[in-house]
């Protein structure tokens, strides 16, 4: 993979910073992108990366809208030609049972989970070369569903829905499209959930720990390379054997 780009959204940090790292040490140069106000923690990964010998850039666009994932793609196509990796990461939660959702907790969610697909996708499909990767990060929550999250969980599945279509339509360019499924990953907000509810949670998977981030970060890094170019239209499960 020496050599690629690869922009990988909602990556200043968490997650999306894992995967760009990972794909760092391969020799990939990185497209960091992320919200303005992710600025800092963002510029902090572009140098964590070129640290790694690889060309690595911030480039901020709102993945919520389509007019700015298109001055995005401009910048993209200005200052490193194409993206032979896209990795759609950027994503938020704002969990309530429906009952007590209010229309500022689903649209956010939905906007910023499912439309950023369509909206950063289209906008960077023309710079994406034949033999080209598409990683799309859904959730075991769009697979199996989860109490308070039937916002999150209706994104999280049309991003498989979405990663399933796109794989028929781009397969004749060599382009595999495929869905990284995550399930209880290690993060600062894991680190949050009481010890009683953590111990509920580890019960239910059937490896008894919580996933790492490297662990994703692999899974992504196994798409983007050149074992998987025969592996498409997918849904990789990485979650510890929780969902069927």
């Amino acid at each position: 993979m020496k050599g690629k780009n690869a922009l990988i959204t909602g990556a200043a940090r968490g997650l999306g910073k894992e995967m760009a790292l990972r794909l760092a040490k391969e020799g990939v140069n990185i497209i960091i992108n992320d919200i303005e106000p992710m600025k800092e923690e963002a510029l902090k990964t572009v140098e964590e990366a070129k640290a790694l010998g690889v060309n690595a850039e911030f480039i901020t666009a709102d993945v919520s809208d389509f007019e700015s994932c298109k001055k995005m793609a401009e910048t993209i196509k200005e200052k490193f030609q194409n993206v032979d990796i896209l990795v759609n990461n950027a994503g938020i939660t704002k969990d309530r049972t429906l009952k007590k959702m209010s229309p500022e907790e689903w649209y956010p969610v939905i906007n910023v989970n499912l439309n950023s697909l369509f909206n950063v996708t289209r906008n960077v499909l023309e710079l994406i070369p034949d033999g080209g990767r598409i990683i799309n990060i859904s959730s075991v929550a769009g697979i199996s569903g989860n109490f308070g999250q039937t916002n999150y969980a209706s994104t999280k599945a049309g991003v498989i829905g979405f990663t399933k279509s796109l794989a028929k339509e781009v397969g004749k360019r060599k382009i595999t499209v495929n869905a990284v499924a995550p399930g209880f990953i290690k993060s600062a907000m894991t680190d949050k959930v009481p010890m009683e509810m953590l111990a509920q949670i580890l019960e239910l998977i059937p490896l008894k720990e919580m996933g790492q981030a490297g662990d994703v970060a692999d899974a992504v890094k196994f798409l983007a390379s050149e074992d998987a170019k025969y592996i498409s239209g997918v849904v990789l499960k990485v979650d510890g054997g929780i969902s069927f």
